[in-house]
């Protein structure tokens, strides 16, 4: 199959098209900028199953009335070290940026910090909430469930979703460690990126409605859409042989601390449907903490250890054919420094997509 030229565009300019797009909808300016951040900067670091190719996701959510436009946020119970906030069906990026702004104030006056986050929606990426915490020196958590997607480790049917985790660990010279997975063997966004290339699916990844492994995109993006049966598979793959069910227990860790702590929806109540089969709310949860490191030891110290351990690692041997060890969040960071001189590829028909928003909101797409 022949590679399709990709369009090369500017990462601000981009932001900036976004955010119009969104204040278009109804969304305040601060809002639209939140969201429009969060949304490129998955772009900018490679991880473009996140980015604006679900800009018409959201788009279409504001316009049927399952994204609230101007929602009734609101904090609804906290103490010295936690809170929960109510997201009122609104945009899930700006909710979970403030929320783990106030993990990371509560942590720098007591140490440690939690916030959940109830009735929201998909908050794009994971990665994005636990950096903020670097910027104070400490550790950043963040967690969501999502649309149900992935199967049980024996099962057939979905009932969880790809519940991702990030971490995010400071260090001194090196990069940080940025840990940002889902807990399935990969997201949606993965198929849906196969999908418009047109790819057979790597086996393993997928189910079919009976149970059996599938590389057939656009067949399992249609099951997703009726929840006919099958799903994507556990961090691990099918059964216990490759540890399967261990990725299971993680989503359902993460499926309790979003959903049921925060008092949100969660396994298959997420992303509901009226009696016709229209798509309501999809009160999805999110949880978010952060932990100052010098209430355990010195920091610096701290952060020499970690060079420490990077260095050990990436100086380690290689296994033959190999050149480098990577740290987790290594090439995104090395991904966000090139795209950002040299612009974001966007697939074909991501750019078309693009474009016919910005046709049906008058929109200027000139990036």
């Amino acid at each position: 199959m022949a590679i399709e030229a990709r369009e090369i565009v500017n990462a601000y300019a981009l932001r900036n098209f976004c955010a119009e797009v969104f204040q278009k909808m109804g969304v305040s300016e601060e809002d639209s900028r939140i969201t429009a951040d969060i949304l490129v900067l998955a772009d900018l670091r490679g991880v473009n199953s996140h980015g604006v190719a679900r800009l018409k996701r959201y788009v279409d959510g504001l316009k049927n009335g399952v994204m609230l436009a101007q929602p009734d946020e609101k904090v609804v119970k906290e103490t010295k070290t936690t809170a929960v906030i109510e997201a009122g069906s609104g945009l899930g990026q700006p909710v979970s940026k403030r929320a783990m702004q106030k993990a990371i104030d509560k942590a720098n006056d007591i140490g440690i910090a939690f916030v959940t986050v109830r009735n929201s929606n998909h908050y794009g990426i994971a990665g994005y909430y636990s950096m903020m915490a670097l910027d104070q020196d400490m550790i950043g958590i963040s967690m969501t469930n999502t649309e149900v997607l992935v199967v049980p480790t024996f099962g057939k049917d979905a009932l969880l979703g790809t519940n991702p985790i990030s971490v995010a660990i400071p260090a001194a010279q090196e990069r940080p460690y940025v840990l940002d997975m889902a807990t399935s063997v990969v997201p949606r966004g993965k198929i849906e990126v196969y999908n418009r290339l047109e790819k057979p699916l790597p086996l393993g990844w997928v189910t079919d409605t009976k149970g059996n492994p599938s590389t057939d995109a656009g067949e399992i993006l249609e099951n997703f859409e009726s929840r006919a049966g099958g799903g994507l598979l556990p961090l691990g793959g099918a059964g216990e042989y490759l540890s399967g069910h261990k990725g299971y227990g993680m989503m359902l860790l993460v499926e309790m601390l979003t959903g049921i702590l925060s008092g949100s929806a969660f396994a298959d109540k997420v992303y509901p449907k009226d009696d016709d089969g229209n798509p309501l709310p999809a009160n999805l949860g999110h949880f978010f903490g952060a932990m100052r490191i010098d209430y355990f030891r010195d920091l610096d110290e701290f952060k020499a250890d970690m060079d420490t351990l990077i260095r050990k690692l990436k100086n380690s041997n290689k296994s033959e054919g190999q050149s480098r060890i990577y740290i987790h969040g290594e090439k995104e960071f090395e991904k966000a420094d090139k795209y950002r001189k040299e612009g974001i590829p966007l697939h074909p028909k991501v750019a078309k997509n693009l474009k016919q928003i910005a046709d049906e909101l008058d929109v200027e797409y000139k990036l």
